[in-house]
């Protein structure tokens, strides 16, 4: 017997659309990708802080922090990355049916797992934005020293040096996150919210 037969989906009386409404603002998904230390987790944070201030209801999935939770049972195999990227992308759907901007910082080196998360929401919930940053400076920021221990190979899978990252063809944004200030980048993306109508203009 089919497990799911007996599965039937709830249709809420309080949508999206209500909670919006609510909220003042449209819920999405801004996904930050990028190499370890390219500045996701700094720039989502730093967004975040931004929209909080502007009175918008936000949430941060940081890499680490739910590899810690949701995702303490995945390795950093290919397959187990793409498992994690799929946790959380149907986790960020559920926050922008709550009416919630999902801020995501995560490597994500796949194309093919972006894309995927791309298509579980409508056209426009899902920003996907570039920290384009040269692996040069990414390894001197390496407070962890992961650079150094993949080089040398106490790491595998490490992406960028034992294993791929391909860079996004056609993101929302690309942001020069290698040279730029932190807080032009955090205005650039507030920007971009603000021009495609996720947060009102001042």
């Amino acid at each position: 017997m089919d497990k799911n037969a007996n599965i039937v989906w709830h249709h809420a009386t309080i949508t999206r659309e209500r909670r919006e409404k609510l909220n003042g603002h449209r819920s999405a998904i801004i996904w930050f990708t990028g190499l370890s230390g390219s500045g996701k987790s700094t720039l989502a944070h730093a967004v975040e802080e931004k929209l909080h201030l502007m009175g918008c209801r936000t949430f941060v999935f940081d890499g680490d922090n739910v590899r810690h939770g949701l995702c303490s049972d995945l390795g950093f195999s290919e397959r187990d990355r793409e498992e994690n990227i799929r946790r959380i992308g149907e986790m960020s759907k559920l926050f922008i049916e709550a009416g919630v901007i999902a801020l995501t910082a995560f490597i994500s080196p796949f194309r093919a797992d972006r894309r995927r998360v791309r298509s579980l929401v409508a056209s426009g919930d899902f920003i996907e934005i570039y920290c384009r940053c040269p692996i040069e400076i990414c390894e001197e920021r390496d407070v962890k020293g992961l650079y150094r221990k993949a080089r040398a190979g106490e790491i595998k899978n490490f992406t960028g040096i034992s294993s791929p990252y391909e860079e996004p063809v056609q993101p929302e944004l690309s942001i020069d996150t290698g040279s730029m200030p932190l807080d032009q980048c955090v205005d650039q993306v507030v920007s971009y919210l603000q021009d495609h109508g996720v947060i009102r203009k001042p």
